[in-house]
């Protein structure tokens, strides 16, 4: 019960602000239990000044890993979020880096794609701009205020970033693609899984989930298949919830005994999500 007046309170603020579906956040970890939570529905710097006052310290500058495009800044050596910023200092992508495991995920067939190993870590990496322009011309500033957070979602699947796949911004679009329409959760939206079936091998399973809100990509996530506990910022779903997100839920799933790692990554407030 509680739960529920928390989130009706925190919808009741949200929502006196409603406006255009535009990337005006962003934001990582899903808890609606509390929406003044430190934790939960966390806010990440948008620029790069702002990330140095809040204690962000680059890991990598531009082109010094030809592996990833952009500045990329880490805080507390947490590398459960990285932050990516274009050489005019805004916000450009965003990256998680995982370390060995003791099941040893991610399997070979997620190895170079959508994973890269870099520094005795596996990264997954999503761009917010067009990759290709990050370190060359970066975004000014009005560009910054028009778009917010991003103009379009770029997962990289592949040892460079010129690999990466444009994710269909409005849902519509989605159909002619292999993602998978799951269910929709409040504070989520509706899930999309990439070529999801229920026989599938979880090898197969793609890491990533992508979150659209009237019809508007407003967010994704990423979804490991092992149980990291080396940082606060993941979450954990339990097995009795897949059925909230996934539609069909794989077999392998129920099966798997190494436990679940998600993250989630909103560019607009989640508080106006309500399916």
């Amino acid at each position: 019960m509680m739960r529920v007046v928390l989130f009706t309170l925190c919808v009741g603020v949200a929502a006196a602000f409603w406006g255009s579906p535009d990337w005006d956040h962003l934001k990582v970890t899903w808890d609606a239990s509390d929406c003044n939570s430190a934790r939960g529905f966390s806010d990440m710097p948008r620029t790069e000044k702002q990330a140095l006052l809040e204690g962000w310290t680059m890991m990598s500058d531009c082109y010094d890993t030809p592996e990833f495009a952009g500045k990329r800044y880490v805080k507390d050596d947490d590398t459960a979020v990285v932050l990516i910023y274009d050489v005019k200092g805004y916000i450009a992508g965003i990256q998680a880096g995982i370390g060995p495991q003791p099941n040893k995920f991610p399997p070979p067939t997620m190895q170079n794609h959508p994973f890269v190993e870099h520094d005795g870590k596996q990264y997954i990496t999503a761009y917010f701009t067009d990759p290709s322009d990050i370190c060359s011309e970066g975004r000014t500033s009005a560009m910054f205020e028009s778009e917010g957070t991003g103009s379009d979602l770029y997962i990289q699947n592949g040892t460079r970033p010129s690999d990466s796949d444009k994710i269909p911004k409005l849902e519509r679009n989605i159909g002619s693609t292999l993602w998978t329409k799951g269910h929709c959760f409040r504070t989520m939206g509706v899930h999309y899984w990439y070529n999801l079936r229920k026989d599938q091998s979880c090898d197969e399973f793609f890491p990533m989930f992508l979150l659209y809100n009237e019809g508007i990509l407003d967010g994704f996530g990423w979804a490991f298949l092992t149980n990291i506990t080396t940082s606060t910022r993941f979450e954990h779903p339990i097995r009795t919830a897949f059925g909230y997100f996934l539609d069909p839920v794989p077999d392998c799933l129920y099966a798997q005994t190494d436990g679940q790692t998600t993250l989630h990554i909103y560019m607009s407030d989640p508080y106006l999500s309500f399916c």
